[in-house]
């Protein structure tokens, strides 16, 4: 069987002092297509030391030189995007399209970092005292990690690496090990781009890579996008070694439909994002709040949508794929069970899986309820899957108040034609990223992704200027250089006379 193993300076490596190996599926048809190494403490050591030994001679690449190979990186990708979009739909699950999808949305945040050079740049005031320069200058961190869940294999670790890269850190990723050859393949393309080795690392593993990773007092900043209660975990952890971190978290995302809304378009929207990837999205809808008097319709028009989905194979002519493991399926459809059991009006059954399915792989369908309420599982938790609920509201008011006391606030969407209500809403919910007849607001590489409360922890979103200023520090320096009519002794505070 193939073993994926670790990339350290430069080229693959054994699997060396690793003893502990994962098995990595083909989610539709369950079949085990490979086996990835789980990096033990002194794989992980190794491969820090060859981040932190490549960072001073990275650092002082010229940023012209930098962004020559960070375009270079984006031309290859441009040319090769399906092989990964191949990988990602082989261990993922998810349909090659929606792969292609996630590599372009990637490939976005590497666009923005090819002009790195311009957001770089430093202030500088002559004269700010006598004969006194005052500027200033961004410089890099170091050795950055970055922590991938596996619902994007590729696009969450190029929201952070590009920009890391090119401000002059250096790297190490540590991938899902449930889908870790996208990591791989991008290595690979860095080092055909002519990114020096050391700058780029990959290291396979679980928990005991992870605490390696928090641990090192070689490592400098941690990048985490995951489950809530790990993202705390990772923040508190990193933080608590004296490490910059960004974390974030999980996500309930709702949208609010008014009754003026294009039902249609509303429907249309709440299918695509709630059952797109299956539901494996930190920016899927999960909640669609519905006012009332347009709920019932509301709800037959996305049935009858949803109904004509064709679930299967993702690499073949497909809608929706499979689950990532047994494991998530097994326990998405217990939220299935546990709302039929709270209450919910269960309009369609996921877990009679389509005919068009391989029996042997990770499915299920979409699954519909209706009249939910907010004491139920399958509104509080995030399931992470193919399960759309329907919340029933009396009015916009009380939409807002739903969304705005729930614990996440990642993203949240509104569907209504009313110019007022719609700038009201931006103004008014509690949430990072919000989107006005857009169901799934992700924002475009030059700004940041990132939510609010229980969404994030740390102050920094995602790649744009606040991923810059994540990646660097600021530094002042205030220059004079004497000429023999300034001098002399004088024990006063200066005084910027």
């Amino acid at each position: 069987m193939r073993t994926v193993s670790h990339w350290i300076n430069g080229s693959g490596v054994d699997a060396g002092s690793d003893s502990r190996f994962a098995e990595v599926t083909n989610p539709a048809t369950g079949a085990a297509t490979a086996q990835v190494a789980l990096a033990s403490r002194e794989t992980v050591d190794s491969a820090i030391a060859s981040a932190a030994e490549a960072f001073p001679g990275w650092r002082d690449t010229s940023l012209a030189k930098r962004t020559t190979i960070l375009f270079a990186f984006r031309e290859l990708l441009n040319q090769r995007k399906g092989e990964l979009a191949e990988i990602i739909t082989a261990e993922h699950g998810k349909v090659v399209s929606d792969a292609l999808g996630e590599v372009s949305r990637g490939q976005e945040v590497v666009e923005f970092a090819c002009g790195i050079a311009h957001l770089l740049k430093g202030g500088y005031t002559e004269n700010a005292s006598t004969k006194v320069d005052v500027h200033s200058v961004r410089q890099p961190l170091g050795v950055s990690a970055i922590i991938s869940p596996f619902n994007f294999p590729a696009m969450v670790p190029m929201w952070f690496f590009p920009v890391a890269i090119a401000s002059g850190n250096t790297v190490i990723v540590k991938p899902s090990e449930k889908d870790p050859s996208a990591a791989n393949w991008m290595a690979e393309l860095w080092k055909e781009a002519g990114l020096p080795d050391g700058v780029f690392t990959v290291v396979h593993g679980d928990k005991e890579a992870v605490d390696a990773l928090l641990e090192s007092p070689q490592v400098d900043s941690v990048s985490f996008v995951g489950s809530t209660p790990i993202a705390q975990y990772v923040y508190e952890k990193g933080t608590a070694t004296g490490k910059r971190v960004q974390a974030l978290g999980g996500a309930k995302n709702h949208m609010l439909v008014l009754p003026d809304a294009d039902l249609d378009l509303a429907a249309d929207a709440a299918v695509n994002a709630g059952y797109g990837a299956a539901g494996e999205r930190c920016m899927a809808i999960s909640a669609v709040v519905a006012v009332e008097s347009i709920a019932d319709e509301l709800v037959a028009k996305i049935a009858e949508r949803t109904r004509t989905l064709k679930i299967g194979d993702g690499a073949k002519d497909s809608d929706m794929g499979p689950l990532v493991t047994a494991a998530h399926r097994d326990k998405v459809a217990g939220y299935i069970d546990a709302g039929v059991d709270a209450g919910a009006t269960l309009v369609l059954d996921g877990r009679e899986v389509s005919e068009n399915a391989d029996p042997n792989g990770f499915f299920l369908n979409p699954t519909l309820f209706d009249h939910v309420t907010p004491d139920m599982s399958i509104y509080t938790d995030e399931i992470f899957g193919p399960v759309l609920s329907v919340v029933r509201v009396e009015s916009y008011d009380d939409g807002i108040e739903l969304i705005n006391s729930n614990p996440y606030g990642n993203g949240t969407a509104i569907f209504t034609n009313d110019g007022g209500a719609a700038r009201r809403f931006e103004n008014e919910i509690q949430v990072g990223m919000v989107g006005v007849n857009v169901p799934i607001p992700v924002p475009m590489a030059y700004y940041s992704f990132g939510g609010w409360k229980n969404s994030l922890f740390g102050d920094t979103h995602a790649h744009g200027i606040e991923g810059v200023h994540f990646f660097t520090r600021g530094k002042v320096v205030t220059t004079r250089w004497l000429d023999p009519s300034h001098g002399g002794i004088n024990l006063g505070f200066p005084t910027n006379g």
